[in-house]
Order: structure tokens, then C-alpha cells, then sequence
């Protein structure tokens, strides 16, 4: 089976388990994708797919995209990624790829756009403690010294400033799944993972 599938965080919300505790859960509309590619070792070098989710108006692809897909005999795409798989023999142009295939895993890798915070200081970029708070200080958030004099008389590369912060490609791992609603293409995990309501996430089998 294919190891991955692409969906769309829903929001949060919480369930009972079996014992009787709230657990917090990621709501995620995972898939249908479809195979809309195959790659092979013997034409490109290695095995893998490439799946497509989210149906798009015919008029809204170019003309080389609608024959990319008109090969796979599927309708146009959103959004396509390419997925390495043991053996893309296993699979069909067009086949069609559903949240039942996650039936059996346990736990989940969950990989996104983490939330944009615009322009951020020191204190909530890297989590600089700061300098003292009281009225005759005069150092409150800055972010200090940054470097030396006349030796080497720059700043060194990867120095924590201020910057944007936000918008990184996040993967949570060892998300436990907790229910799911294979009718909906609901998948259903504990805790959060990055993004807001509506971010394109890709959800595989943790390793």
C-alpha cells in the first residue's frame, strides 16, 4: 500500500475514548488522491507515484497539464505529489486512493505550512529569556551582542535575530490516529498539527 495521502485540516475538536477521557483530535479530510503518474526504476532511476488532490475546473489547466492528465485518465488536479512506494507495479494510472487504506496504522507523520506570525523578536522567535522588566532597566527585549570587534569583525551565518517567523514546512510525528470515517474521508488524530483550518497536509504511516 501506498504510505501516504494528502488532505486538508478541518479544525479541532475532542472525543471520549473507551475509558471515559476527552481526547483532543485534528479533524483532517483525507483524500480521495489519485494516481495521476508512475515512476519506474527501469525508465526513471527509482519507484514512486504521483497523486492528485482536489478536483479543478477544466478551464483553470494549460494545455500540458490537461494532457498530464488526460495519460492517467483522470480529471485535473489541485494539488500533485509525488510519493516514493516499494513498487509502482502495484498501482494503476487513475486508480483512486482512499483513507481505508489507513485502517491498520497506529500512528500517523502529519506534514504542513506551519502558521504565518509576520515579523518577530528575538524573545518569540527563539525564545531569548530578555533582560529585566523593572523601570530601571534598560534592556527589555533585545537580543544583546550579536558578535566581535576587530576579530573576526562580522557576524557569523545562522545568528538567532529577529525575523520572519512562521510559514516553515512542520512535520509532527507519532500522531496517534483515533478514529476513522472511511464514508466521509475522515481521519481523526490526537493532538494539533501545523497550519490553520483549511492547510493542505500530508498525512503518512509513521515509521
Amino acid at each position: 500500500m501506498t504510505e501516504t495521502i494528502l488532505g486538508r485540516k478541518l479544525g479541532m475538536t475532542q472525543v471520549w475514548s473507551g475509558d471515559d477521557c476527552l481526547i483532543p483530535v485534528t479533524v483532517i479530510q483525507a483524500g480521495p488522491c489519485v494516481v495521476t503518474q508512475l515512476k519506474t526504476a527501469a525508465k526513471e532511476g527509482y519507484e514512486a507515484i504521483q497523486i492528485g488532490f482536489e478536483e479543478r475546473k477544466e478551464n483553470k489547466v494549460n494545455q500540458p497539464t490537461k494532457g498530464h492528465f488526460a495519460v492517467s485518465g483522470a480529471t485535473p488536479r489541485r494539488y500533485l505529489r509525488e510519493v516514493r512506494v516499494e513498487s509502482a507495479a502495484a498501482f494503476e494510472l487513475g486508480q483512486e486512493l482512499r483513507i481505508d487504506r489507513f485502517q491498520e496504522a497506529v500512528k500517523v507523520d502529519v506534514t504542513g505550512i506551519s502558521k504565518g506570525k509576520g515579523f518577530a523578536g528575538v524573545i518569540k522567535r527563539h525564545n531569548f529569556r530578555g533582560g529585566p522588566g523593572g523601570h530601571g532597566a534598560h534592556f527589555h527585549r533585545a537580543p544583546g551582542s550579536i558578535g566581535q570587534c576587530a576579530t573576526p569583525s562580522r557576524v557569523f551565518k545562522g545568528l538567532r535575530l529577529p525575523g520572519h517567523m512562521g510559514t516553515d514546512k512542520v512535520t509532527v510525528k507519532n500522531l496517534e490516529v483515533v478514529r476513522i470515517d472511511s464514508d466521509e474521508n475522515l481521519l481523526l488524530v490526537k493532538g494539533a498539527v501545523p497550519g490553520g483550518k483549511g492547510a493542505l497536509l500530508s498525512v503518512r504511516v509513521a515509521r
